[in-house]
């Protein structure tokens, strides 16, 4: 074919074929993706045969705390990296990082031993988070990558939901061990799947110089913080001047990190990415995101024993019905994406709908049956499925073929710190409540989870009824408080200028 001029004119490129590109991508992507967000909730439910194992229990937080640290710096790190050597080979990196360190805590005869285990391990699980995100923007053009996102989306919160249920069944009939050698089998036909992706040219840019410190700031950074909101939790007046001084510490690793990312060539962090409204407004929403959902998921089983009385059964009921429809969510919205092209219309939606439905929840949900509240929180959760795919597709877009690593990971940077301050926040609220509304509620919260009617026997009836009542104003304020973060996320989509793909 010519044109008038008698010039060739070439075809117009025909998108890739949908289902090849599914079975040819998808399955190398999610299983690192599900390895690496399953590990974060397998180890919980394991913790009491830890502790029973290997003693030192004031210390057996410190295997979780040192996986989240771990994967919060790493996410950064392997998206520079990946964009400058190729995220086939950074994932090929990690996946052995993973395996290795997994073998590590399988074998750990100490707490302090398998918490440096874990912290390896995430050094490895932070990769292929980031990096399954990247590989997606990578592998896949740009209008059919929502549909991709919420797969992933799906396949992530189907991870979380897993974990407990894993770890539960491994310690029971394998031991506590079994959940990290679980993980070598399953990481290396991670390594085969992602051997199947096609390696990608890299353009590199001018000299390369890694970012040591913007590294050592940004741990300066997130350590003092996470560690400062975990203690944040245990609402301990004595620890006030240590919480203090680690908060003194970040703003002043912050300060110095912005200065050394805004100077540097070769910034660790997508600093000028943010020049672009589009993206840090996106990140933001993603924050908020991390801060309704994972806040929600931690605090509903609390509420449900300790005000509602519920049993094991209902409240692992309530759980699976929110994990499957946040899973359904993001897969109808990634599907609706890549067919239309609209982005923020739906968490712009979505995240008011939450909002709203958050509010109800909080003052009408002592009146619902457990049916009831399952299924207003399905409305919820379908609600919530709305935002991280559209986020990712957003940001990778915005930030171009050349930044993809740094821009999937800034968002996965997002929802972790939004994820870990709305915990702290609203348990601070929680706590707050309890302590000012009845301050025995406060005292018995503990007793309550393990058995509410033992708990409340010793009282008299109506001094019983009034610390059940106080239990519950304390859910109540905190989960209001809770609606404010989608609320805001709301307005951030509203704003994004990106409304298309």
């Amino acid at each position: 074919m010519t044109s008038g001029a008698g010039s060739p004119v070439a075809p117009p490129e025909s998108p890739p074929n949908t289902r090849r590109l599914f079975f040819t991508v998808f399955p190398s992507i999610m299983l690192p993706m599900f390895m690496a967000m399953s590990d974060q909730t397998i180890v919980a439910s394991a913790l009491p045969a830890i502790a029973g194992a290997l003693g030192d229990v004031e210390r057996i937080s410190w295997p979780v705390v040192a996986y989240l640290l771990a994967m919060t710096i790493a996410a950064p790190v392997y998206g520079y990296l990946g964009d400058r050597f190729g995220r086939r080979r950074l994932m090929l990196l990690a996946l052995c990082v993973y395996i290795c360190s997994s073998l590590a805590c399988a074998f750990a005869p100490s707490i302090l031993l398998l918490a440096l285990a874990r912290f390896m391990q995430g050094l490895g699980g932070g990769g292929l988070m980031s990096l399954s995100q990247a590989l997606i923007g990578e592998a896949v053009p740009p209008r059919q990558r929502g549909q991709f996102q919420g797969y992933l989306a799906g396949i992530a919160v189907s991870a979380s939901a897993f974990g407990p249920v894993a770890g539960v069944f491994l310690t029971e009939l394998f031991g506590w061990r079994a959940i990290f050698l679980m993980n070598v089998p399953v990481g290396i036909l991670a390594i085969l799947l992602t051997l199947r992706l096609k390696p990608r040219p890299v353009v590199r840019q001018g000299e390369w110089h890694f970012d040591f410190p913007g590294l050592f700031y940004f741990i300066c950074l997130v350590v003092p913080v996470l560690l400062a909101l975990d203690q944040i939790r245990a609402f301990d007046v004595e620890r006030r001047p240590l919480i203090l001084a680690m908060l003194v510490t970040a703003v002043v690793a912050f300060v110095l990190l912005m200065r050394r990312e805004w100077k540097t060539e070769t910034p660790l962090l997508p600093v000028r990415l943010f020049r672009q409204s589009a993206i840090w407004r996106a990140d933001l929403m993603t924050a908020c995101h991390g801060a309704t959902l994972v806040s929600l998921v931690a605090f509903l089983p609390i509420y449900l024993r300790a005000a509602r009385q519920a049993s094991p059964a209902d409240i692992s009921f309530v759980l699976l019905v929110v994990t499957t429809a946040i899973g359904i969510g993001s897969v109808t919205t990634g599907r609706i994406v890549s067919r239309t092209g609209r982005t923020m219309i739906f968490p712009s939606i979505g995240m008011m709908v939450t909002a709203c439905l958050i509010i109800i929840f909080a003052l009408y949900s002592h009146a619902l049956s457990i049916g009831q509240i399952a299924a207003l929180l399905t409305l919820n959760a379908i609600s919530m499925g709305t935002v991280m795919g559209v986020a990712q597709v957003t940001v990778q877009t915005a930030a171009g073929p050349h930044a993809l690593g740094q821009a999937a990971a800034s968002v996965q940077l997002s929802r972790s710190v939004g994820a870990s301050l709305g915990t702290a926040t609203i348990g601070t609220v929680l706590f707050a409540s309890m302590a000012w509304r009845d301050p025995e509620a406060a005292r018995l919260f503990g007793a309550i989870l393990n058995d509410t009617q033992a708990a409340l026997s010793s009282l008299p009836a109506q001094r019983a009824a009034d610390v059940r009542e106080g239990v519950s104003d304390a859910f109540r304020a905190a989960f209001l408080a809770l609606a404010l973060f989608p609320i805001v996320g709301s307005l951030l989509a509203w704003s994004n200028p990106m409304r298309r793909v």
